[in-house]
């Protein structure tokens, strides 16, 4: 057998299911290939593309409408501009669409932060919202401080009520001893 011979594919043998792979086809990065069209996407929504754009198509028509007619490279209707902008719009549409996919995704993975953060917040909330009645409900049973003023105020006004009316006072203007 010849190399030749070698080099044909034998039906009669299973094909290297990554023979093609690692030849033919490159691989792309994803995440370079995505803020590559986040960028593209960034910068065709701003006013200074939209300027430049304005610049170029307005420097094509003038230049194919005015100049002599050997120098104009494309005639009217301006198709090859057509084209142009045809072909740069068939590109951008699909590279704003990666861009937005992107962007959703980022903002679907917010949004559930957002919602585990909003879920631990109300958790905490209804624990300090049973925290605070219970200590509502021990400080009820708690004498307060303006609760024992006003039955310390009653005592007193009590003692002094039965100091007036008892006629038994000593001599020395020392009270009765006897028990209240």
């Amino acid at each position: 057998m010849s190399d030749r011979d070698d080099r044909r594919v034998r039906l009669d043998q299973p094909r290297d299911p990554n023979r093609w792979s690692r030849s033919r086809r490159r691989r792309v990065d994803a995440e370079t290939f995505g803020r590559f069209a986040e960028g593209f996407a960034r910068f065709m929504g701003t006013a200074t593309f939209i300027a430049w754009m304005t610049v170029f198509v307005a420097a094509w028509l003038l230049w194919n409408s005015l100049s002599p007619d050997s120098l104009r490279f494309d005639p009217f209707p301006f198709i090859f501009l057509t084209l142009i902008l045809s072909l740069q719009a068939s590109y951008a549409a699909p590279l704003i669409l990666l861009a937005q996919n992107r962007q959703e995704a980022r903002d679907r993975v917010t949004q559930e932060q957002d919602r585990e953060q909003s879920a631990r917040s109300h958790e905490d909330t209804q624990f300090l919202a049973r925290e605070v009645a219970s200590l509502r409900l021990a400080l009820g049973e708690v004498a307060t401080r303006d609760f024992l003023r006003s039955e310390l105020r009653g005592l007193v006004d009590d003692i002094e009520d039965r100091v007036r009316s008892s006629p038994d006072e000593a001599a020395d203007g020392q009270p009765d001893p006897t028990p209240l």
